[in-house]
């Protein structure tokens, strides 16, 4: 799951909505690798289980998990400025 990236008593200012989707779809798009886009989107966006992708890409399951938790952690990495 991704963590929360917002800190605890922020009140500064916040991008539109529509920015912030703007912002998520170019780095999914043009940071991640096409495995980590793969497997994000698949978890995220079509709810599968992480044994569910691993079966389908016949890998382990914690290869997955890890690339998952890559995915998330470059994602971050890039929203957060």
């Amino acid at each position: 799951m991704i963590k929360s990236t917002l800190y605890e008593g922020y009140e500064g200012p916040r991008l539109p909505r529509s920015v912030q989707i703007q912002r998520v779809n170019r780095v999914i798009a043009e940071e991640l690798t096409p495995c980590q886009r793969e497997i994000l989107l698949a978890y995220y966006i079509d709810n599968r289980k992480i044994n569910e992708i691993a079966l389908e890409r016949g890998v382990h399951k914690s290869t997955v998990s890890r690339t998952l938790k890559r995915a998330e952690k470059k994602l971050r990495r890039y929203l957060r400025y």
